[in-house]
């Protein structure tokens, strides 16, 4: 896998965290600190760069089982 795949899917695992927790915030009413936010979602970021590798090798070429 590319690099460049690696980090898009980086980028789409730290975006969904953002977006998950701006929901948990709507939904229950406890607000988040911005810090805390960007440094999570940096840690699922650079995790799913970590794991993606892994998950491709799992899944083969054709994206099956």
């Amino acid at each position: 896998m590319r690099p460049r795949d690696r980090l898009a899917w980086g980028l789409v695992g730290a975006l969904s965290f953002l977006v998950l927790v701006q929901g948990y915030e709507l939904a229950v009413g406890l607000p988040v600190g911005l810090l805390p936010k960007l440094a999570v979602a940096a840690l699922v970021g650079g995790v799913t760069v970590a794991l993606v590798p892994a998950v491709e090798r799992r899944l083969g070429a054709d994206g099956r089982a």
